[in-house]
């Protein structure tokens, strides 16, 4: 049976339970979850905290009955549902609702949820799990957890007024943490995809296995009431390293997020991932082996783009390579980075899941990062239930023990990058065999097709044809021509050329479009894996 919040009142029983709890009952919030005592709370406090916390050794967080939580598999927890009634801020203040996920099998560590409000003399309260704000079979293993066992993470709703009727807050949802530091927001198409986290550590690092720190606190402050902004706190905690994190997340045209944060470390870090983002990307019209899936493509990102410190914008397809892959784009100060979704069109992937909606998400920094490098680790995948791309900054000097940093940044989560190129840009990248038609077709030889629109090239002079500028850390370039695009769109160009190289190792190219001193195009870098194309396509 649904309780409504409205109506419902706790008896002398359940104050005797709080006070147990140590929850006040005058702490009770007008949304009906129960609040723990109040403490002072601030930004300030919270990072002191995450410093005097890095001092010490690492203490995992304990949890409720690990036999039980392994009964939670994902069959159980998809049948455990929050119960919208005990939303935070179900009836304000401000637009968004918060609900809360559920602990179980793949998410087993409590996090800690507080309300906090007060303004200037701000308070801070636990909000306290109970089983009652939960639809779930009476049969659920969910329901022998102790009380107070906790909650995994939580999302904000989309807004309570104000959507015109479009959206159901009770049935929408539009930012989401859950898992270690993980978070995600949808963009303008109103679709989830790729996910950011609050710190990456070791990723595909040599000798090291990767590090996943937890955010194992979560502040939200009472917003105001016709505000489109939310503001939450979270601490990070993890073997090696401790910080405080302040998000201001605005949901209009996708979701921005303006993110600070004061990082410390415990331990020496090899590669220190700052704003790391994660996708999927299985295949697309660049390699696709024979028979490998029935649609032309699978991926939420399909490209990583950089716009340097020397104000260059660079488009990097990405790769299902055969082994895992680290790529470093030297850089000082970026202006941003970010992995894109620019494949809009259906046709293109022909699945119901809606691919061509998932959201682009860019990172720009709101300070100078100084030296260091736009990194992107690739991992192969036989299968889209795997995020298997990573992009990251690493800065230039070494992350060790007793370091500190501080840092700002915001993030996009859009359907496009919020500072495009006014240059041409590169829309496909597309792969066969080298050689002429009707002869045979030499081994060791690739041809590539290469597509840019837009830009200058919608304004080159009749007869006028864009020059490719091309070159390669290893191999041999022939057939190079550019020519329109048969399909009359204007502006739309193509660079053709033909690789003979020899080995397996990777070749890294180079291409843009120019003509005579004036670039056309944004800069077009690949990463081509021999052995894996000729294994597609069937070469010996």
């Amino acid at each position: 049976m649904t309780i409504n919040r409205r109506t419902f009142l706790y008896s002398a029983a359940a104050t005797a339970t709080l006070a147990a709890l140590g929850v006040s009952p005058e702490a009770l919030a007008a949304n009906q979850v129960k609040l723990g005592s109040p403490s002072d709370f601030s930004f300030d406090t919270l990072i002191a905290q995450a410093r005097a916390q890095a001092q010490s050794p690492y203490q995992r967080p304990s949890g409720p009955p690990r036999d039980i939580l392994e009964k939670i598999d994902y069959a159980a927890h998809g049948k455990i549902k929050f119960n919208t009634d005990y939303a935070l801020f179900a009836d304000g203040p401000g637009r968004f609702p918060v609900t809360f996920f559920h602990l179980g099998k793949f998410f087993q560590l409590p996090v800690h949820m507080h309300l906090v409000e007060g303004g200037a003399n701000a308070k801070a309260r636990e909000i306290i799990y109970d089983e009652r704000y939960f639809d779930m079979p009476a049969d659920s293993p969910a329901r022998k957890l102790p009380p107070g066992s906790g909650f995994a993470g939580f999302r904000f709703q989309e807004s309570r007024t104000g959507n015109q009727g479009k959206l159901d807050w009770h049935k929408n949802d539009w930012v989401a943490f859950l898992g270690a530091s993980y978070f995600r927001a949808i963009g303008d198409l109103y679709q989830y995809g790729l996910s950011a986290r609050g710190i990456a550590l070791d990723v595909a690092q040599a000798g090291k296995a990767e590090e996943f720190p937890d955010f194992t606190h979560f502040y939200f402050v009472a917003p105001e009431d016709n505000s489109d902004t939310v503001v939450v706190y979270a601490m990070l905690d993890g073997p090696s390293i401790c910080g405080a994190y302040k998000f201001v997340m605005k949901r209009n045209a996708g979701v921005i997020m303006d993110i600070e944060t004061a990082l410390f470390l415990r331990r020496d870090i090899e590669r220190f991932g700052i704003a790391p983002l994660t996708s999927m990307y299985w295949f697309s019209e660049t390699v696709k082996g024979t028979g490998a899936d029935w649609r032309p493509e699978v991926h939420d990102s399909d490209g990583l783009a950089i716009w340097n410190g020397a104000g260059e914008h660079i488009w990097r397809p990405l790769n299902n390579p055969n082994q895992t892959t680290a790529s470093a784009f030297g850089d000082t100060n970026p202006r941003g980075f970010g992995l894109l979704q620019r494949d809009r069109d259906f046709n293109d992937y022909l699945d119901g899941v809606h691919y061509e909606r998932r959201p682009s998400l860019w990172v720009e920094p709101l300070e100078g990062w100084g030296d260091g490098a736009v990194q992107l680790v690739e991992i192969p995948t036989d299968d889209e239930i795997h995020d298997n791309a990573v992009a990251m900054w690493v800065p230039r000097a070494k992350a060790t023990a007793g370091s500190s940093y501080r840092l700002r940044y915001r993030l996009y989560w859009q359907k496009d990058e919020p500072f495009p190129t006014p240059l041409a840009r590169c829309v496909a990248t597309r792969l066969g065999n080298g050689g002429v038609p009707g002869q045979p077709r030499p081994k060791n030889v690739r041809k590539f097709m290469v597509e840019f629109k837009g830009g200058p090239l919608e304004k080159l002079a009749f007869g006028e044809k864009p020059e490719p500028v091309l070159s390669t850390s290893r191999g041999t370039f022939s057939y190079i021509f550019t020519e329109a695009v048969p399909n009359d769109v204007p502006g739309h160009w193509r660079a053709q050329f033909d690789l003979t190289v020899e080995g397996n190792d990777p070749v890294d190219m180079r291409l843009y479009l120019r003509s005579k001193d004036k670039t056309l195009s944004e800069t077009w870098l690949f990463q081509y894996h021999p052995f894996k194309t000729r294994t597609v396509y069937g070469d010996s």
